[in-house]
C-alpha cells in the first residue's frame, strides 16, 4: 500500500524540522541539490534568494553593527579622554591656589566653569575660620539646606523646582536662571564624622544639562577634590 507523503507529515512540525536539521549536519551534505534550490525572502526588498545570498546579507548586517558600536567605543573613549584631561587641569588648579586660602574658593568655581564650560556655579561653606566668616561663600544658609547636603549620599542632579542654592547662582552670561541643577554635598571623613560642610551647586539653562538619569561618579570625583581643597578653610 502506497503512502500519501502528506500523510506521512501529519504530526510533525516546523519544530520537530528545525531541531532534525539542526542535530543532523550531514542531512545537507547529503542533499547538496536542496541546499543550493533553497529561496528566501529578501528582509528589504521582498525578493527571492539564495540561502547563501541572505547569509551574505545577514553577515554584512553583523559587521556594519558591530563597526557602529566600535564608532561609539572610540566616540565614548575620545570623550572620556577629554574629560579626565580637563579634570586633571581643574585640580591643578585647586592645588595651586590651596597656598592662598581666602581665594581658593574663587578659583575653584571659576576653573569648573572654565574647563568644563558650566554656565553657572556657587558654592557656601559653614564652620569656617573666624577670619573668613566676611566672605561670600561663608553667608549663612537655613537649616533646610545643610539638611538637604546631609541627605545626599550623592550628587543630586535635576531640575530646579526652587532650591534655595539656585539663589546663589544669580544669571548665566545668556541671561537665563538655572532650569537644571547639580547639587554636590562637600564633606571631609576628618571633619565632624564626615558630615558636609558645604555645598557645591552647578547651574544651567538648558533643562537637559543635569537629569535624573545622568551618571553621578565624574560629579562625585568634583566633590571629593573640592571637599579636600577647601577643609583647610575650616574652624577646628
Amino acid at each position: 500500500m502506497t503512502t500519501n507523503p502528506a500523510d506521512a507529515l501529519q504530526g510533525i512540525t516546523e519544530t520537530d524540522i528545525a531541531n532534525y536539521l539542526a542535530h543532523t549536519p550531514g542531512f545537507f551534505e547529503r542533499h547538496s541539490a536542496l541546499l543550493a534550490s533553497v529561496q528566501l525572502q529578501h528582509p528589504h526588498s521582498g525578493r527571492a534568494v539564495s540561502l547563501q545570498e541572505r547569509q551574505a546579507e545577514m553577515l554584512r548586517e553583523k559587521i556594519k553593527g558591530l563597526e557602529l558600536r566600535i564608532i561609539d567605543m572610540i566616540r565614548n573613549g575620545q570623550e572620556n579622554v577629554t574629560i579626565a584631561n580637563r579634570l586633571h587641569q581643574w585640580t591643578l588648579a585647586v592645588m595651586r591656589a590651596a597656598s592662598t586660602p581666602t581665594e581658593l574658593p574663587d578659583v575653584l568655581l571659576a576653573e569648573l566653569r572654565h574647563q568644563f564650560l558650566i554656565p553657572q556655579a556657587g558654592l557656601r561653606l559653614w564652620g569656617v575660620r573666624p577670619a573668613l566668616a566676611g566672605l561670600e561663600y561663608a553667608a549663612s544658609v537655613s537649616a533646610d539646606v545643610k539638611a538637604f547636603a546631609s541627605s545626599l549620599s550623592q550628587p543630586y542632579c535635576g531640575v530646579n523646582s526652587g532650591f534655595e542654592a539656585a539663589r546663589w547662582l544669580g544669571l548665566s552670561e545668556s541671561g537665563g536662571v538655572a532650569t537644571s541643577l547639580a547639587l554636590i554635598p562637600l564633606s571631609a571623613a576628618s571633619h565632624a564624622e564626615g558630615k558636609p560642610f558645604g555645598l557645591l551647586v552647578l547651574g544651567s539653562p538648558d533643562p537637559t544639562r543635569y537629569t535624573a538619569e545622568m551618571g553621578t561618579d565624574f560629579l562625585t570625583r568634583v566633590g571629593e577634590i573640592a571637599s579636600a581643597g577647601l577643609t583647610p578653610l575650616l574652624a577646628a
